[in-house]
């Protein structure tokens, strides 16, 4: 809730709310989506995501995404975003097109389970052939930067058919040029920032997550200070 208030006072434009960043981002629980949405004025969009790992889903998974696409719906969220791959690497349609129907009227995402399909630009031409409004993509890259020219014939590939968003370690030094040398219009970035525990007491030998992991006495948050450097650096 606070990342949400935090970068829309900073200045984005819209936020995709995400629990479980450790693990990539998953479905935020019901409370979260409900709360973060009283408190924002900026468009929210929830990931739909009910694991980490790969885009595979099995029936009960896809069971899951559909109802949460439901619950997102009741809360009023103007999108939610998801990616479901086939075993051989390509966009799962019959399930895409089924949760984008369901998500219908609000707008629908297609997240960096692109940057792991085995034909981006058989992967675009379906996305665009379902309809879906926008594909999140770090050109299949460690990161955007270093996807730049994949991200770059994407765009034009696209041809305004789909919004290709640029997104994948996106920081204060890299996002101007990203954004100018691939003709992106919206750009995806998290601006976190490490804050400490306000725990006194602390017993550091026990973990919750899985090993290896950082302290549990340290998260990771939208820090104000990044988003509004992401905004300046676009401006200026």
């Amino acid at each position: 809730m606070e990342g949400g208030l935090a970068a829309q006072e900073a200045g984005a434009d819209r936020v995709e709310l995400c629990g479980d960043l450790a693990e990539g981002g998953a479905t935020p629980s019901a409370g979260m989506i409900q709360v973060v949405r009283s408190r924002l004025s900026i468009p929210l969009y929830v990931i739909i995501r009910p694991r980490g790992g790969d885009f595979c889903y099995s029936d009960p998974e896809f069971e899951v995404m559909q109802h949460d696409i439901a619950r997102a719906k009741e809360a009023s969220v103007d999108g939610v975003v998801f990616g479901i791959l086939r075993k051989d690497g390509s966009v799962d349609a019959e399930r895409t097109g089924a949760l984008a129907a369901l998500a219908r009227p609000v707008r629908v995402t297609f997240h960096r389970a692109f940057d792991v399909a085995r034909d981006p630009f058989e992967a675009l031409e379906d996305l665009i052939r379902l309809g879906i409004d926008r594909v999140l993509t770090s050109g299949q890259e460690p990161s955007a930067h270093e996807g730049l020219d994949r991200i770059a014939d994407l765009i034009r590939r696209a041809d305004g058919r789909i919004v290709v968003m640029p997104g994948g370690g996106v920081h204060e030094q890299n996002i101007r040029e990203i954004v100018e040398k691939t003709g992106a219009t919206e750009i995806h970035a998290s601006g976190s920032a490490p804050l400490e525990s306000r725990m006194a007491y602390r017993n550091d030998r026990v973990v919750m997550g899985r090993a290896p992991t950082p302290s549990e006495y340290t998260r990771r948050v939208t820090d104000p200070d990044r988003i509004r450097a992401f905004v300046r650096a676009l401006e200026s």
